[in-house]
């Protein structure tokens, strides 16, 4: 792998031949989308056929509005701008939904690790994982994201585990080896154990490996590139296709009513009141909008969008992403779900429910275990028993079984922004929880 790859398990590269497949490759990032502007976003909004109706009510409203005889005053204005007013509020509801999604989605693409262990001209250092290229020495431990694709050269401990959950979706850590797979079978990523790959995390151990794939060459850079190719082939939702077959309908039973109204007027054009036979017909055409303005339900927009954005708000309640409003709906379409797997729909979080201790008798004593307000938190998280008074279990007892939950054990609890989160496997997390 190291002569393949042109490069010096001792040594590594040397900064001239880095920099010049730095230029050769790019950097190790991944491409960023290019991002929709606010004037972009806005105008989605208007790409509803609903919408496109009423803005063209309001149009005609503020054109009979001017054409009218200006006995009404401002009054003959208020319907216009009240149509505009809701169109506008349904766009920066919607808008703002968006932007909000997009910030959310950036913090997942900060999962790429920002610096690695490098080996450069002979010597260890501290680097910019961007500046990574294929053919790199570079060492992980517990706890890093995997900067890189790398191809594992050398263990650096006992054993190697990595959580692959960002990438694969499956909850348990894989178990990593150097030895290398000769059977073709093992082309899926969940069967390359001798390779490390980019997001990916470290539980446990410590290893060496070569750089072999970065930016968008990586797995995690196939997978972006696959869900950017399938945005392009996005449908629209239930929701959106019964909105606008109920539009194009409307406009069509609108459209005929209206020429009706108007056709039956026909006769009343050269009616002397009206001066002339065309003042005659633009009296009856303001009429016929009149009753097509009336029938266009203004609100159906702004109650369907308050429900939506509501429903949203629920869902980022349960950390969801919601990118477009018209997604919520689409989980209610939803009859059957398939999953071949647990791990992809839980928290991929574990928690102690109950702690055994031998007793004097050498008979095991079982208490349960009040877990606090979240997983990794130990406030609020306690035995439930009366230990002074069990002679079955001393608290020498519990206090041996969390000395060795602790000292036993390679995870760590990090407190984030008043959050208790975990590095490590999470088992030996929720052990050390309960020992605390």
């Amino acid at each position: 792998v190291v002569a393949s790859m042109g490069t010096n398990l001792d040594r590594g590269l040397s900064s001239a031949e880095a920099a010049a497949r730095l230029e050769k490759g790019g950097r190790n990032v991944l491409d960023a989308e290019e991002p929709e502007t606010i004037w972009e976003k806005i105008k989605e909004q208007f790409e509803d056929l609903l919408a496109q109706i009423l803005f063209g009510a309001a149009i005609v409203s503020f054109f009979i509005a001017v054409m009218g005889d200006g006995e009404e005053g401002l009054a003959a204005y208020v319907e216009p701008f009240v149509i505009l007013l809701i169109l506008a509020l349904n766009a920066l509801v919607a808008v703002y939904q968006d932007m909000d999604a997009d910030s959310a989605l950036q913090a997942l693409k900060n999962m790429q690790a920002e610096e690695c262990q490098v080996l450069r001209d002979g010597s260890w250092a501290t680097m910019d994982s961007e500046l990574l290229v294929p053919g790199d020495i570079v060492k992980v431990k517990i706890g890093d994201n995997v900067p890189a694709d790398l191809r594992i050269l050398k263990l650096d401990s006992v054993s190697l585990q990595v959580e692959e959950a960002p990438l694969t979706g499956e909850s348990v850590s894989v178990q990593k080896t150097v030895d290398k797979i000769c059977d073709s079978s093992h082309d899926l990523l969940q069967d390359q154990r001798n390779m490390l790959f980019a997001s990916t995390i470290i539980n446990y151990g410590a290893a060496t490996g070569t750089v072999v794939f970065t930016g968008m060459q990586t797995a995690i850079g196939r997978v972006q590139k696959e869900v950017a190719e399938a945005a392009e082939e996005e449908e629209d939702t239930p929701l959106k296709q019964k909105l606008d077959d109920f539009g194009e309908k409307l406009s069509y039973a609108i459209g005929v009513v209206c020429l009706l109204v108007w056709g039956m007027n026909y006769s009343k054009f050269w009616d002397d009141m009206h001066g002339s036979a065309f003042n005659g017909c633009m009296y009856y055409f303001k009429i016929a909008i009149a009753l097509a303005v009336a029938a266009i339900p203004e609100g159906l927009p702004a109650v369907i969008t308050t429900c939506l954005a509501l429903g949203t708000r629920k869902m980022a309640k349960n950390n969801a992403i919601v990118r477009k409003l018209p997604s919520v709906e689409t989980l209610g379409c939803t009859t059957v779900i398939c999953s071949d797997k647990t791990g992809t729909l839980t928290k991929n979080e574990m928690v102690a429910v109950k702690v055994s201790v031998v007793g004097s008798d050498m008979e095991l004593s079982t208490y349960d275990v009040e877990e606090g307000e979240n997983s990794y938190d130990p406030v609020g998280c306690s035995v439930v028993g009366d230990f002074a008074n069990d002679s079955e279990a001393s608290p020498d007892v519990f206090r041996s079984l969390a000395t060795g939950c602790s000292y036993n054990n390679a995870a760590r609890i990090d407190l984030v922004d008043g959050v208790f989160t975990r590095v490590g496997e999470p088992t030996e997390a929720a052990l050390k929880v309960v020992a605390e």
